[in-house]
């Protein structure tokens, strides 16, 4: 969800740009090894009683450049000095999430996108609103701690949102060295690579624009909300076949697509839905902390779409 402010700016810089790795590599036996050389190793010995403060420590550490002076990844309810009792993994903290947190006896939940909808959670605007009050008020009875991890997951190398979408795609192979593009091989239909699409992300329905019957091979991969600009920007100097992104503002990408059409150009545009785009990023975030804090059940919970198809 960009927005257009400084925050926002720095928050594409971080999936535009990875920087550089730092720290030690994972043990070979891990399933994420030859991952990220910036993922130290080992695990929180068990007998520890693990606090929120330091689950967040050991995560956020692992991005370059981190701690983040200018960041939105901060606790939207709770303390860092809780006790862990288990976690949640999510997109966001919505009613119903934390309703299932409660159920599983996990008083921490880690969610990907804000939790009082807006990019910075805000909440003084909010005071008199009664679905505001209602999501805070259970958070409090229930001493939940609700952490947003959107800038450091973005920020570790590679992109571990874009990592767990890659791999729930199967498209590690296809991967160009510039990490955005992807060499389909076979090529395949845009109508038979939205059918792979809907099928390995569970999508119900895409926008699209383009021939169901053009030939797809170079795929530009911009999963959330990259911003028109930036998405142009990358079409220009890659030069896909297809775009398959979150998002689009309707004036913007999705029109310069119709032109770049008439005007000659094979490019199609895929669009998945922000949501599910990055819903694989929530996933392998539960896998790290259960690779790193196997002593806590960690359980990833997926949002799912707000909006339905009809």
């Amino acid at each position: 969800m960009p927005r257009e402010n400084n925050t926002s700016i720095n928050r594409r810089k971080f999936i535009a740009q990875v920087a550089t790795a730092a720290g030690s590599a994972v043990v070979l036996a891990s399933p994420f090894a030859g991952f990220a050389a910036g993922f130290s190793a080992g695990t929180m010995p068990v007998q520890e009683r693990i606090t929120v403060g330091q689950i967040m420590d050991l995560f956020i550490k692992q991005a370059p450049g981190a701690p983040f002076s200018n960041t939105v990844d901060t606790l939207k309810s709770g303390s860092r000095d809780v006790v862990v009792t288990g976690i949640v993994t999510t997109m966001f903290a919505t009613v119903e999430v934390i309703r299932k947190a409660i159920a599983l006896n996990a008083n921490f939940i880690i969610a990907h996108e804000p939790t009082f909808y807006n990019h910075t959670d805000e909440t003084a605007w909010l005071e008199k609103d009664d679905v505001y009050r209602y999501k805070a008020a259970l958070l409090k009875k229930h001493n939940i701690v609700v952490w947003r991890n959107h800038d450091y997951i973005h920020g570790v190398k590679p992109d571990g949102v874009r990592k767990g979408l890659v791999d729930q795609l199967g498209w590690q192979r296809f991967e160009d060295s510039n990490h955005v593009i992807y060499n389909l091989s076979p090529a395949m239909t845009l109508k038979a690579l939205i059918g792979n699409l809907k099928q390995k992300l569970n999508i119900e329905a895409v926008r699209y624009i383009g021939d169901p019957e053009q030939q797809c091979k170079k795929v530009l991969l911009l999963p959330g909300a990259y911003g028109g600009k930036n998405q142009i920007q990358s079409i220009g100097n890659t030069q896909p076949d297809v775009l398959v992104c979150g998002e689009v503002s309707e004036w913007e990408t999705a029109e310069y697509v119709r032109d770049a059409r008439a005007a000659g150009k094979q490019l199609s545009l895929i669009v998945l839905g922000h949501i599910v785009s990055e819903e694989p990023g929530s996933e392998f975030m539960a896998k790290w902390l259960q690779e790193k804090f196997p002593a806590i059940k960690t359980t990833h919970i997926p949002t799912g779409s707000s909006l339905s198809f009809l």
